[in-house]
């Protein structure tokens, strides 16, 4: 299977999975009347055939232990387990942080979900697997985090009026901020213990654990929306062809920014793979600025948070990769 060597590989995956993270959610912008939770079916299946499509190639250049089939055969039950639940918890945590979104706006809910994620995700895997330096690791934390807080301020300058916080919004926001940070610890887990999983297994069993919990989570929010009102199965099927390739397309995109950060995790260790990976949020405010034009007349105050929250964000990633040690 392909894997880094060099640390230069390793941090150009990291980067390219941050693109990917910061980039799917624009395919839901291009779909019209289309509610999220009927565009996740076709996003959950396009996470798993994409990983798919990575492991049988990419995982599978050459026939020795490590490939992705070989892989399969060889590792622990617990770990598939693992993989699975890792899978499931992520697809809760996004599912709530849509959600929460809707009822808080990004510019509260965006800040408090990723940097929890952040934190409770880099830490946790460090605890499990302590690879890097942790001061330098828990220095480009901290600026990701203010980096996060400094997207949210800048997209909040741009509304006149506030969207209305209320306690529940911000409770879906804490949970959805700690189970979207804890997916990399069952990921940790499986790539560590063991008979082990290789990264392009650990892709293909994280998503299809996301995909088989729709079944239970995003079944649940349709029929108890936190946000609009219940939509049916009936509606999936009579919706757009635009919005079922776009939903395609989006889940292809974070599939390869999933795969390509365990395939660096492999090489520097999740929690510094992780945390560069989860630098996200400044891409995402690029095609705000660049594409959406979200930023066009916006207040002079909007536009320093802005540059500061790149700032740090380079911060942050400098940091982190500084903080690999290669062993």
């Amino acid at each position: 299977m392909f894997v880094p060597h060099d640390f230069g590989i390793a941090l150009v995956m990291m980067i390219t999975s941050a693109i990917c993270w910061g980039s799917w959610a624009n395919t839901y912008k291009g779909v019209k009347n289309y509610r999220f939770e009927l565009f996740y079916w076709d996003y959950a299946v396009g996470i798993f055939l994409i990983s798919l499509v990575l492991a049988f190639t990419m995982g599978s250049t050459s026939n020795d232990a490590a490939s992705f089939l070989n892989n399969v055969r060889s590792a622990d039950t617990a770990n598939f387990l693992y993989t699975l639940a890792g899978g499931a918890v992520f697809n809760l945590a996004n599912l709530l942080l849509v959600a929460a979104i809707d009822m808080a706006g990004l510019a509260i809910a965006f800040p408090v979900s990723i940097g929890i994620a952040l934190v409770v995700g880099v830490v946790s895997s460090f605890l499990l697997q302590p690879k890097g330096d942790a001061g330098l690791l828990a220095a480009g934390v901290v600026c990701a985090v203010i980096a996060v807080i400094l997207d949210g301020k800048a997209y909040g300058s741009l509304k006149k009026v506030a969207t209305a916080v209320t306690r529940k919004s911000i409770v879906v926001c804490i949970v959805s901020g700690i189970l979207m940070g804890l997916w990399a610890p069952f990921v940790t887990h499986a790539m560590t213990q063991g008979h082990t999983l290789g990264p392009y297994s650990i892709g293909v069993f994280l998503t299809l654990g996301a995909l088989l919990s729709c079944f239970i989570w995003n079944v649940y929010f349709m029929k108890r929306p936190l946000v609009g009102e219940p939509v049916n199965f009936g509606e999936f099927f009579r919706g757009p062809a635009s919005g079922h390739m776009l939903g395609l397309l989006g889940g292809a995109i974070w599939g390869i920014g999933t795969v390509f950060n365990l395939v660096a995790a492999n090489f520097t260790g999740v929690a510094i793979s992780y945390a560069i990976g989860q630098s996200a949020p400044m891409v995402a405010a690029l095609w705000g600025v660049l594409v959406w034009k979200e930023f066009a007349g916006a207040s002079r105050q909007a536009k320093t948070y802005l540059a500061l929250m790149f700032l740090f964000y380079i911060f942050a990633i400098l940091l982190v990769a500084k903080a690999n040690t290669g062993t």
